[in-house]
């Protein structure tokens, strides 16, 4: 079994920072790619960021267009944690973040897609 959990989230004012935090735990024996997903009121679940785990690929990241810049995603290996820094946050950015990840578990040959429950950033004076 695998769990993601995430945890960081709050309320803070526009221009403030964040750090979200997502630790997998559990029969891993592999982690690929580690995301942040988020999902504003109304709105559909969108891709933040991503960062690759394993291969030729390792440490390669990728950002949405509208926090290029603002938010980095980071991952320490010894814990199987995920982070994702947050800095000038804005009003638009107000969302339940998820965290995902693609993992081998012990036992299996193929990667699988597991999720966190998901923790709620608010950014409001």
């Amino acid at each position: 079994q695998v769990q993601l959990v995430e945890s960081g989230g709050g309320l803070v004012q526009p221009g403030e920072s964040l750090r979200l935090s997502c630790a997998a735990s559990g029969n891993i024996f592999s982690i690929a790619d580690m995301f942040w997903y988020r999902q504003g009121p109304g709105q559909e679940r969108e891709l933040v960021a991503r960062i690759t785990t394993i291969g030729p690929s390792n440490g390669s990241t990728f950002y949405a267009d509208s926090v290029k810049g603002r938010f980095t995603i980071s991952v320490d290996y010894g814990k199987n944690t995920a982070y994702l820094q947050m800095y000038s946050l804005e009003p638009e950015d107000t969302a339940v973040y998820y965290c995902s990840a693609r993992i081998r578990t012990y036992g299996k040959f193929d990667f699988k897609t597991y999720w966190g429950q998901g923790t709620q950033v608010t950014v409001s004076s």
